[in-house]
């Protein structure tokens, strides 16, 4: 076995995690579906099809290391928003919540001298940059469009793909 049974259950934890925000983005994907915001509804389907394939990763990762896999229950998505900030607040603050579980994997990781762990970690660590700061700057772009002009939104994202 090339992993320990606590890096092995915090991948678990943190499969499900990643499954979990697959689910919540679709959620988000189809709130903005429902207010005809089609290419913010287009990014959110993205995202969370990555967020799977995130958590794909972390599986093989697992299952090639002779680790056991074991999938949490993964819990419903909050599908009901007061605002597209709500939403994208949610998104931000949930990669934030990603970089600090990711961070603690790697801490794992380390503290066990497994160099096989930390070379597998360092592009989700990496990764984590990339998914803060875009949601970072659509939440900015919400806020400065506000709720009355996110046709603006819709613009800014095109010039994005």
């Amino acid at each position: 076995m090339l992993i320990g049974k606590e890096l092995t259950q915090a991948i678990n934890e943190q499969i499900g995690h990643e499954l979990a925000a697959s689910h919540q983005y679709v959620a988000i994907a189809a709130y903005f579906d429902g207010l005809a915001l089609k290419r913010l509804a287009k990014m959110f389907y993205r995202q969370g099809e990555e967020e799977r394939e995130h958590a794909m990763k972390f599986a093989h990762y697992v299952v090639e290391a002779g680790g056991n896999l074991e999938i949490p229950t993964i819990p419903a998505p909050k599908a009901i928003f007061k605002s597209v900030e709500e939403a994208v607040q949610l998104s931000l603050d949930w990669e934030l919540e990603v970089t600090r579980r990711i961070n603690g994997l790697m801490d794992i990781a380390v503290s066990q001298k497994d160099y096989l762990g930390q070379d597998f970690l360092r592009w989700f660590v990496t990764e984590q940059l990339e998914e803060v700061s875009t949601m970072q700057n659509l939440l900015q772009v919400v806020k400065t469009a506000g709720e009355r002009n996110l046709i603006m939104l819709e613009a800014y994202i095109s010039h994005q793909d």
